[in-house]
């Protein structure tokens, strides 16, 4: 890791992390959700993330796919 501050060292964290404000946090109304249940969604949105979400750099296969294709998954 380079110095402080180095876009190009941090932008694949802050893509996802936008993702995840922008898919799963943002519009929701969190109020009354306990934190073990908050902590069981967003553990399902993440599973859902790398297991199953469509990606257009994979051509439109989850991660999970890609693998599989290429013969790096069962």
């Amino acid at each position: 890791m380079s110095k402080k501050g180095c876009g190009p060292d941090s932008s694949a964290m802050e893509g996802f992390f936008g993702r995840l404000k922008n898919e799963f946090f943002h519009h929701c109304d969190w109020s009354g959700v306990p934190v073990p249940e908050f902590c069981r969604m967003l553990d399902g949105y993440l599973r859902y993330h790398d297991e199953a979400r469509p990606k257009e750099r994979l051509g439109w296969m989850s991660p999970m796919q890609y693998r599989r294709s290429l013969g790096l998954a069962a």
